[in-house]
This record gives structure tokens, sequence and C-alpha cells, in this order.
């Protein structure tokens, strides 16, 4: 599984409307074969700042994402909504599909 965190620095006047700017560019990944969530969280430290987790079948499916045309598209739109370069993370897990429970924490029977 290739695993990617990106922090999207957005500008001011646009970060209330951050979902609806990345809307057209969720459904699209989320639709593609190779990919296995896309999930975005704002910050709770920078209200500007949106946190985007993504995860892909394997580098196939990240290099078939990053040849999408709605990838071009995103990239062409965000470039007038972020204020700096995002940060990202980007690692390979091998024989990985998704998530794992959390060992350390369970929920307390009431």
């Amino acid at each position: 599984m290739i695993f990617i965190t990106v922090k999207f620095p957005v500008r001011p006047e646009l970060s209330a409307q951050w979902p609806a700017v990345v809307r057209d560019f969720t459904e699209a990944t989320r639709a593609e074969p190779g990919n296995l969530f896309f999930e975005w969280s704002r910050s709770l430290d920078d209200p500007d700042e949106y946190v985007l987790v993504e995860g892909f079948r394997d580098a196939a499916a990240g290099r078939a994402h990053v040849e999408s045309a709605h990838f071009r598209q995103a990239m062409e739109t965000l470039s007038g909504a972020v204020v700096a370069r995002p940060r990202i993370l980007s690692v390979d897990l091998p024989d990985r599909d998704g998530w794992d429970l959390m060992g350390e924490l369970s929920p307390r029977e009431s």
C-alpha cells in the first residue's frame, strides 16, 4: 500500500469552502479502482490548514492517480487555493491493504 499524508496551507478566504473546492477531486479519486481511502481533515491548530490522508493499493495505482486527468485538473485548481507548497509524506507499506486496529486503546464498557 502507498500511504500518503499531505498538509495543504489554504488561503484564509477559501478555508471555510475547502470541502467544496476539493469535492470533484475527492469524488473522482475515491472512484479510482486502486484507491483505498482519501480523507480530508482540518487542522485543530491552524484553521487554514487541511490534511489529506490517502492510500493506494500499490505503486501502479498511485502512478495512475497522479497521471489521471482529474489529478492534473486538481493541481491547476488548487494552485490558486494554497498560500504555499503543500508538505507531503509518502511511504510504501508492503503487504498492507488498509488500516489495522490500535492495540493500546479499546472502548470502555459501561
